[in-house]
């Protein structure tokens, strides 16, 4: 299993979300954050925002990947917004953003958080896989996509013959 789906539960899945900016995005993943996994709805706005201030998470191709560092908790989550139309994000491209990967990471977090960044960055450089994503008629085949995902990374723990 990759490292996204193993901290991507299905609840955490939303699609075609009613927002026009990624304020609004932040506010109601804050609020999902908050009823699924305890996190104050506040500590997570204010990590995604305070993150954004430093440079847009968007990576452009209408993708997003907004992250933050959240006291208390043990290890990262992560949840997968699929906005109803496309939202303005500071993309490099200049194109709203419809995908959007929120993850939480603990205040000290490990190399971890950075390998979970590097597969979302892979995946969603794939522009077949893109248009899964966005294709998707339900969270659950949104999901089903996200845990059936295998990176074409080369496997660094093989060795060499």
């Amino acid at each position: 299993m990759n490292l996204v789906a193993q901290i991507l539960p299905l609840s955490n899945v939303v699609i075609d979300m009613d927002v026009s900016s990624k304020k609004r995005v932040f506010e109601q993943v804050g609020l999902l954050f908050e009823n699924n996994h305890s996190i104050a709805r506040a500590q997570v706005f204010d990590s995604l925002f305070a993150r954004e201030k430093l440079g847009s998470t968007a990576l452009g191709q209408g993708v997003a990947i907004p992250h933050g560092h959240v006291k208390g908790i043990k290890s990262a989550v992560g949840a997968l917004v699929r906005a109803k139309v496309p939202i303005p994000f500071d993309a490099p491209d200049g194109q709203g953003v419809s995908l959007i990967f929120l993850l939480m990471v603990p205040e000290r977090a490990t190399d971890q958080h950075l390998q979970i960044l590097s597969e979302l960055a892979e995946m969603f450089s794939d522009p077949s896989f893109r248009g899964q994503m966005l294709a998707a008629a339900s969270a659950a085949d949104l999901h089903a996509l996200i845990t059936q995902w295998r990176s074409h990374a080369p496997d660094q723990h093989r060795t060499a013959v």
